[in-house]
């Protein structure tokens, strides 16, 4: 029996090999003629609704059929499971010529004459950075003009088969297929592929990759651009290596080649950044040795001689300064001088970034024919879900047509129901960190006790101090708590705009970006924040503390900052979310198709067609490039809003960048199948996000330098309280601690002992000390600070502010080179068109047509001379 089906195996698989005499790894219908555009696949599964699924597919691909298509099916006893039915979908030349006309596809009426732009002298320079020409510049520059069937002779149509590349005829086809209706059910008329995939009747509609990523294909009429793909650009050893654009846009369409433009862009500036911040950072790391601060703490005449009030009540005992010498060394390597530098010039570089992007678009949207580019039509057509959903109608004051809407009491229940939603998770976030807060208040005390307490801890208690172990465990556990709510709230947020039911695709888009960037830039942000404005700032004073729910005593900071602690804190989440999104993205994908494909390794490979090799990968869904959006804007956070206090942020990001290029390049090309094709001609609403954030990034980054670093008390010290002319900046740790008598302890505050009989104990603040008539209250000096911290925050912003609006200013957003080459070709394309139509109009003199008349002919001559003038 078991030979018996080995048999049947043998001649099944036999069967499949002699049915068609091409490879079945081919983009080709059985004629190796017709190229395959799209395909669906289905199931039978048996069960109540599978009659009414193969009505639906019966009605569908004969609609499908009417329209134009051809299609050609593989029964199931050809799939590698022997149960997916596979339906391909090839458009002929008149079906893309009547699309491309309602698309408004532009394609080439002459190749450009326009001259290449000046060569760069540094381009010898950039020589090991460039890729060979034909990747870069897969086919000529032409003049475009959009697609009109009455002017077929104007286009320069050498092979009908070629002249719609592949991108464009999948945007046809998937235009076609969003808009086939498949029937009639409960009185409404159904349509779409969309609606066929949600009901289970389609199970994945893809267009095909042209070959297999690691070789060529034996078919010598295909491209091999997916090939080309991966060996120049997917794989990481090509890192150094400059993107090729051109053919990314021509494989996957504009919008995927204006994100990868966006990113090669961003890196590409982040490399100033990344420099100027490592020589800050260089600076603090050779001047460690001359700070006077950090001297003065080590000193254990000075600092070993000041006696610390205790950290938390009764539990903790006093302590010498100099046990945290070693960290007040390491957070001068973040708070210095160069530290104002740097916060100064990133507010700078924003600007630039953004300028010089608009111009980096607009040159793009110039090479990709983008300049006249309105949204796409369907971008503006109705969700499909939108029509199911919308029972009502109404009349198109445009388009005069009934159409459906949603009332306005049913968006109004439904906005209330979204906006509550949103409140209450963005109400989670902020308890979470309210909880962590209690964490860290709570574990203080038990650090401060633990390393006073125990001599096993004394090698690492210098670097290690209470403060520094509270944040890095309180910063790695809210690394998990973000983590954790960010992957509930992503499905969240999806449902509930769903359930908005916006109109168009634009609308669903644009209120889920608004929706995923208010929640990420809270629970991202959240714990910085507080770190940065709020640890430290309301600690009162011994004896007068105040307390979290009146039972935790307030954090306070390092005798050496609060900025050591907003390092530690950006470092790890901001690290730790860069590392996890890169395993996140590259090995969830990668194991989800092995485990899809083990199956078939077994298979000899010609039996494995290109269809179902396809099939096997993961889709990368209407959202794909959502998501990585959102990862490079939150990142983009870090490095802006908080960059004052981590000077090496930027460096970071740069090596996350370098890498998430190539991971990103490298899961779209060998992981998923191919997208269909879509136009953009920008990033969309992220810009404006990205203006938002580099406006708040200049005011964040003065609170930062102004209350989070110590450089503004530093600096009215060296002016105006200094103690010696020859080293002014001598004695200020003295200057900057205020003394408290133990006495005046009251018993809640009070430690249990006090082996040594310390008469005074000293504290981070500004107060006159006991024996001042103004008892504890806050010293002239205190003001003195805040007024110059006040007169920083509003200099620094003003300053930046005014350079920021100036150099926006004298940039243009639209480089002057292209500005003429737009209008060059625009006179050029006019002038080729009223051409055309004149020698049309001649012929048609010459044939005697009556309709043809000589005053048409003048006026067409007219309107030539009309355009040369202009």
């Amino acid at each position: 029996q078991q030979s018996g089906r080995r048999y049947n195996l043998f001649l099944k698989r036999r069967l499949r090999i002699d049915k068609r005499h091409q490879s079945k790894d081919s983009i080709f219908f059985r004629d190796g003629v017709r190229r395959i555009d799209f395909v669906l696949s289905y199931v039978d599964d048996f069960n109540k609704e599978l009659e009414k699924k193969s009505e639906r597919r019966k009605e569908f691909e004969s609609n499908l059929q009417k329209a134009g298509l051809e299609l050609e099916t593989e029964d199931k006893k050809e799939s590698e499971d022997g149960k997916i039915f596979f339906v391909k979908i090839h458009a002929p030349w008149e079906v893309l010529i009547t699309y491309a006309e309602v698309l408004n596809i532009k394609v080439p009426i002459k190749e450009n004459d326009i001259p290449s732009m000046v060569e760069n002298p540094l381009d010898c320079m950039l020589f090991p950075l460039r890729l060979p020409e034909n990747v870069m510049h897969p086919e000529p520059d032409y003049f475009t003009a959009p697609f009109s069937k009455d002017k077929q002779e104007l286009y320069l149509i050498n092979d009908e088969s070629t002249f719609f590349s592949p991108s464009m005829r999948n945007r046809i086809v998937n235009y076609i297929l969003t808009r086939c209706p498949y029937g009639t059910e409960e009185g409404k008329k159904k349509f779409g592929i969309k609606r066929l995939l949600n009901n289970g009747t389609y199970t994945a509609a893809y267009p095909l990759h042209d070959c297999q990523y690691w070789k060529k294909a034996n078919d010598p009429n295909c491209d091999n651009e997916r090939y080309t793909l991966y060996m120049e650009w997917a794989r990481f050893l090509r890192f150094y290596k400059e993107q090729p654009l051109d053919l990314i846009r021509k494989y996957y369409g504009e919008k995927i080649g204006i994100y990868f433009a966006w990113l090669g862009f961003y890196t590409e500036m982040l490399f100033l950044a990344a420099v100027v911040g490592l020589i800050c950072f260089l600076y603090g790391l050779f001047t460690m040795d001359e700070n006077m601060s950090s001297k003065e703490i080590c000193d254990p005449a000075i600092g070993g001689e000041i006696i610390m009030c205790p950290l938390c009540d009764q539990e903790c005992e006093y302590w010498r300064l100099n046990t945290t010498c070693e960290s007040s060394q390491y957070s001068h390597l973040f708070d210095n001088v160069a530290t104002l530098f740097f916060a100064i010039f990133m507010g700078i570089w924003v600007t630039l970034f953004l300028e010089f992007w608009k111009r980096r678009q607009a040159r793009l949207k110039y090479e990709w024919d983008l300049v006249d580019f309105e949204e796409e039509q369907q971008q503006l057509q109705l969700r499909p879900e939108y029509e199911a959903k919308c029972t009502q109608k109404k009349r198109n004051p445009v388009t005069q047509e009934m159409e459906p809407y949603l009332p306005l009491t049913s968006q109004a229940v439904r906005f209330c129901i979204s906006g509550t939603t949103v409140l209450f998770w963005v109400s989670l976030i902020i308890a979470s960190m309210i909880a962590v807060i209690v964490y860290r208040l709570a574990v203080y005390a038990a650090f401060a006790s633990l390393m006073e307490n125990t001599q096993t801890l004394q090698p690492i208690s210098g670097l290690l101090t209470p403060q520094l172990a509270t944040s890095v465990t309180a910063s790695c556990l809210n690394f998990v708590i973000i983590m954790i709510l960010n992957f509930f709230y992503e499905r969240i947020a999806i449902w509930i705009t769903d359930m908005e039911i916006p109109r168009t695709h634009m609308e669903y888009e644009n209120r889920l970006t608004m929706k995923m960037f208010l929640f990420q830039f809270v629970n991202y942000y959240s714990s910085c924040f507080y770190v940065a404005f709020f640890k430290g700032k309301f600690v009162g004073y011994p004896g007068a503390y105040t307390y979290m729910f009146n039972r935790w005593r307030n954090e306070e900071c390092d005798p050496a900052g609060c900025l050591i602690e907003l390092t530690t804190q950006l470092t790890i989440v901001m690290a730790g979310k860069q590392i996890w999104g890169n395993i996140q993205e590259a090995f969830v994908p990668w194991i989800c198709n092995w485990w899809g494909r083990r199956k078939a390794r077994n298979n000899p490979e010609n039996l494995y067609s290109r269809w179902e090799q396809d099939h096997d990968l993961q889709t990368f869904g209407a959202l794909g490039l959502f998501y990585e959006y959102l990862e490079m804007v939150i990142q983009f956070g870090f490095i802006t809003l908080f960059v004052a206090s981590f000077p090496l942020a930027p460096l970071l990001a740069l090596m996350n960048n370098i890498l998430e290029i190539r991971v990103d390049s490298w899961k779209l090309t060998t992981q998923y199948r191919r997208p269909v094709a879509a136009k953009a001609h920008s990033i969309g609403v992220w810009q404006e996000i990205l203006n938002g954030m580099a406006i708040l990034s200049v005011v964040t980054n003065a609170f930062i330098v102004a209350f989070t670093s110590d450089m503004i008390p530093r600096l009215v010290y060296y002016y105006a309280y200094y103690e010696n002319e020859d080293s002014p900046m001598s004695g200020y740790i003295n200057n900057s601690l205020s003394v408290f008598l133990i006495s005046d302890f009251p018993d809640r505050n009070k430690p249990k002992e006090n082996p040594e009989n310390f008469v005074i104990c000293r504290y981070r603040d500004y107060r006159y000390p006991p024996d001042h008539e103004r008892k504890y209250l806050h010293s002239m000096q205190f003001w003195h600070i805040l007024a110059a911290k006040l007169a920083f925050i509003i200099i620094m912003e003003h300053v930046v502010f005014i350079v920021k609006f100036f150099v926006a200013w004298m940039i243009p957003d639209v480089p002057a080179d292209v500005k003429a080459r737009i209008k060059r070709e625009k006179y050029l394309t006019q002038k080729i068109l009223h051409e055309y139509e004149l020698e049309k109009l001649k012929e048609r003199l010459c044939q005697g047509d009556k309709r043809a008349t000589e005053k048409e002919f003048i006026a067409t001559e007219g309107r030539m001379e009309l355009s040369r003038a202009m």
